[in-house]
């Protein structure tokens, strides 16, 4: 499982190191792509396997299923950590998360996120009071 928050910078040539608590596990290689509110997502190959096949199980007839699915898929890229833990992002990657040099990579559980540092403080000022004002229709029957 993946927890916590760091901030590794976006060295010259695109890499990023990940934080020692994520390298075993990723160890074997891991998977980048686009996530949702312009972060990057990192998988192990088996939970990226999992995921897109419920992705891929989506009916051909819905367009808005192909539209994603075009995006997850074109959109990701197979890493394999250097021995520093470092991962190149792909310049399209990249721009898609607007990652400048200052990052910030967060644990959220099942995969990892890499985030813009400002974009990161954006969101969190966005959303932190829900958080704190969570009601039981968020997660219900669990807090």
């Amino acid at each position: 499982m993946f927890l916590g928050t760091y901030t590794p910078r976006l060295d010259d040539k695109g890499r990023l190191t990940l934080p020692a608590k994520f390298r075993d596990e990723l160890r074997g290689g891991c998977m980048v792509t686009k996530g949702q509110d312009h972060c990057l997502y990192v998988f192990t190959r088996e939970a990226f396997t999992e995921m897109a096949t419920k992705v891929a199980s989506a009916p051909l007839t819905s367009e808005s299923a192909r539209a994603f699915q075009r995006s997850l898929f074109s959109g990701t890229d197979e890493q394999n950590p250097d021995g520093q833990g470092r991962i190149a992002i792909a310049p399209e990657l990249r721009r898609y998360a607007g990652l400048t040099k200052e990052c910030v990579v967060i644990g959220a559980f099942t995969r990892v996120e890499i985030w813009d540092a400002q974009s990161w403080q954006e969101y969190q000022e966005r959303h932190e009071e829900d958080y704190a004002k969570a009601q039981e229709e968020v997660l219900p029957g669990l807090i």
